[in-house]
């Protein structure tokens, strides 16, 4: 089937909005599962998403192997010599993404006829049945008859420091900088004042570290304290055995906690979470990889103030909800405290004329997506579709970690009983244990496995049960 135009008119099977990795990766699926057109929107001027926006020393916190398109191989499996990541499989970069994205839309995508991509261009909404689209170059409206479904990768959409404006009034004069202005500092600083507990605000810190600013002259303002998961036990390929034995490990800690607190505490002597202060209460998840050597660099950073949020930077204080800290005209403050993921009311995935992609399960988001795709493609009534994949809120709280991996225990269980979605999942390079039966005989997946029977029944009841207690 081709796409087709009539004057001002695009028609289109699917109105996919946002191109970035959930767009193409849905996109992706219903290429590879379907006869289905496609119509791709981004406001940005090409695909890639929020890679085009982002901090130049920013890496996908996971390997390559897993991220992408299921279709298009991201990187070379190569395992990094040196850095930070020493030893593991390699993580693109923003120029290598960008460069990924676009390849995968100029040779694989338009390239079949059945895919048109409008960049520069917004969705505009519905208006008498059909849906609009307006250039951001021209000014000029379009409409779009879908014959099948909008495809909105929007709806949970977080924000970034690059393209997010602070939450706190900064007065004039203030030295001020997104996390990625602090790489085109020209005169240099007395000081950097780095503001977030997320993982903009830990990738600049260790960047900074990298290129020889002392950690004494790193004044690191931490709203919260976070989790994170060691990137030891998320590798692909020969490693795969250690990621399998990590979800023992989980297990294990489910079965065998008495609450939350205690099941993290668990973990994180076994070395699957990390902590970068392990003093301090973490109360923050979201999900994001890191290697023990980056938390060892983050830990030489001794000027770290847990007053809350930041309220006001004025030129000779920092006001927080809890206090206020002096600073300085030398200071360079690097702004890393963005709203990042976005936790509107959930609502079902599949309906009758779109899809709104959410997350279904803890799990890696390039897989998750495609997925949605496969489900979209493969399986007859929406009613089964959500039943396959409920959605859930991205995590936030350590608490929300036991939901979401609840969701995808339920979500497997579930979807094996389509043979044709459960065997895409399990040949797919996009799950991280997809190729798990190639070691099947390693003593370490033998261990694993035994520990899943002795304790899976167990661990699922207890952790529904720390879930229902922290509410």
């Amino acid at each position: 089937m081709k796409l087709a135009a009539s004057g001002d008119v695009v028609e289109t099977d699917y109105l996919v909005v946002g191109a970035g990795a959930a767009g193409m990766a849905f996109t992706d699926a219903l290429l590879m599962h379907s006869d289905a057109t496609v119509t791709l929107v981004d406001r940005r001027h090409a695909p890639g998403g929020h890679w085009l926006d982002a901090y130049p020393f920013v890496r996908l916190h996971q390997p390559s192997a897993f991220y992408g398109v299921d279709s298009v191989p991201l990187g070379n499996d190569a395992i990094e010599r040196s850095g930070l990541n020493v030893g593991f499989h390699e993580m693109a970069g923003p120029d290598e993404l960008r460069a990924y994205y676009d390849r995968v839309m100029q040779q694989h995508f338009l390239p079949t006829g059945r895919v048109r991509f409008l960049p520069c261009t917004d969705y505009a909404g519905t208006e008498g049945g059909s849906h609009r689209i307006v250039s951001r170059l021209t000014g000029s409206a379009r409409e779009v008859r879908v014959r099948r479904k909008l495809v909105d990768t929007t709806y949970m959409e977080g924000a970034i420091p690059a393209t997010s404006k602070p939450s706190f009034e900064v007065a004039p004069g203030v030295r001020f900088v997104p996390a990625g202005g602090v790489a085109g500092i020209e005169d240099g600083a007395q000081r950097y004042c780095v503001i977030g507990a997320g993982k903009t605000a830990l990738d600049t810190c260790v960047w900074l570290l990298g290129q020889g600013v002392p950690p004494d002259n790193i004044h690191w303002i931490k709203p919260r304290e976070a989790w994170w998961l060691n990137r030891r036990y998320h590798q692909p390929h020969d490693m795969l055995p250690d990621f399998y034995a990590g979800g023992g490990l989980q297990m294990q800690a489910m079965a065998r906690a008495s609450s939350i607190d205690d099941m993290f505490a668990r973990l994180e002597a076994d070395g699957f979470f990390l902590r970068v202060d392990p003093a301090v209460p973490a109360t923050m998840l979201h999900g994001a990889i890191v290697s023990e050597a980056e938390v060892e660099q983050l830990r030489r950073i001794r000027d770290v103030v847990r007053l809350g949020r930041v309220r006001r930077i004025e030129r000779d204080r920092i006001v927080l909800d809890e206090g206020e800290v002096p600073t300085d005209e030398d200071t360079v403050h690097v702004h890393c405290a963005a709203q990042g993921l976005r936790h509107p009311p959930l609502r079902p995935v599949f309906e009758a004329d779109r899809v709104t992609v959410q997350p279904t399960a803890w799990g890696f988001y390039s897989f998750q997506i495609e997925l949605l795709g496969v489900v979209e493609a493969l399986v007859g009534s929406d009613d089964e579709k959500n039943r396959l994949c409920p959605p859930i809120a991205y995590w936030d709280r350590p608490a929300d970690y036991l939901s979401a991996y609840l969701a995808l225990l339920a979500g497997e269980r579930a979807r094996a009983a389509y043979p044709a979605v459960a065997a895409w999942a399990k040949g797919s390079r996009l799950n991280p244990l997809g190729g798990l039966g190639k070691y099947r005989e390693d003593a370490r997946v033998l261990a694993t496995k035994e520990v899943f029977k002795q304790v899976a029944s167990v661990a699922v009841a207890n952790a529904g049960r720390m879930v229902a207690v922290a509410g």
